[in-house]
């Protein structure tokens, strides 16, 4: 009978390859070899916040969140509903973000800038109206400001709460002022840069933002069932009631989602923390290549 320490590295390989299979996608192998083994400069070097929190298992938490709390912008869902395929290809759109985040965090300044630009001609090809009327386009700088700083914030919270080794103050309003580095890429104007800017910029979008039929049907989807084996719902469930807790309550309200008390949050941080422990056990911590945000 196989020993304990001789099982669990081929158990840890076993659960870190079909993690990184399902966020990277067939590519995964080869754009992780060339993020990471092509010579150059980087956008960001080795020492820089943002390369600490793209790379730990707290981002799958931070990223969960992210989809909910941007679906309250009516202009960018109605966008997410009509051109990303989230219902039909859910893992695909997963998997190009998953690369579009590697590559600008890791890889050289020519492939960044690269994925910046294929960014910037898909966004230029999205635009319509909501079913209200409302006429939106990808490549408005407002609407990717939202976008930006919702997944900023979320990133920074979840990391923040499950991340390996949280940062201090200025290691957070460093990963703030890395992110804005993207964000200005991408088309944003005069992304915060730290995290009372941040607060601000959050506050100046909340009388844009309500629940609409399509956030909420996204939240259910998106939670309740994603397109995962058997054995793989478990583990979501706990990442899924994580990423919520996650959220603010005016947020948790507006998608419909159940009010959670003290109690129940404080009793669902450990939960988190052992879900975002495993998968950085399993994705091999210490590995660069091998990191959530280096997946494809």
């Amino acid at each position: 009978m196989e020993s304990p320490t001789r099982a669990a590295p081929g158990l840890r390989d076993r659960l870190g390859s079909a993690v990184f299979a399902r966020v990277a996608g067939p590519a995964g192998p080869e754009n992780r070899a060339r993020i990471h083994g092509t010579p150059g400069p980087r956008w960001f070097g080795p020492d820089r916040p943002i390369r600490t929190v793209h790379g730990d298992a707290s981002m799958f938490i931070g990223g969960l969140r992210a989809l909910l709390l941007q679906s309250l912008h009516p202009l960018a869902m109605a966008a997410v509903e009509a051109h990303s395929g989230y219902r039909g290809d859910p893992w695909g759109r997963l998997q190009r973000t998953s690369t579009f985040l590697a590559v600008t965090t890791y890889g050289t300044a020519d492939h960044a800038q690269q994925a910046v630009d294929r960014i910037r001609a898909v966004h230029d090809t999205v635009r319509g109206t909501t079913p209200a009327g409302e006429p939106y386009a990808a490549s408005d700088p407002h609407l990717l400001g939202w976008v930006h700083v919702a997944e900023v914030e979320s990133f920074l919270l979840a990391h923040r709460r499950y991340g390996a080794a949280p940062l201090d103050a200025a290691g957070y309003d460093g990963y703030i002022a890395d992110t804005a580095r993207v964000a200005e890429a991408l088309g944003v104007i005069d992304p915060p840069r730290d995290r009372t800017e941040l607060a601000a910029r959050l506050r100046s979008y909340r009388a844009e933002l309500r629940p609409t039929v399509e956030a909420r049907e996204a939240a259910r989807f998106i939670l309740l069932h994603p397109p995962l084996p058997r054995a793989a719902r478990a583990p979501y469930a706990v990442l899924a009631a994580n990423s919520v807790a996650a959220l603010p309550r005016w947020a948790r309200t507006s998608l419909g989602l159940p009010r959670l008390s003290g109690v129940s949050e404080a009793c669902l941080n450990p939960t988190g923390r052992a879900l975002t422990a495993a998968i950085r056990w399993a994705m091999a911590p210490g590995r660069e290549a091998h990191r959530p945000a280096v997946s494809g």
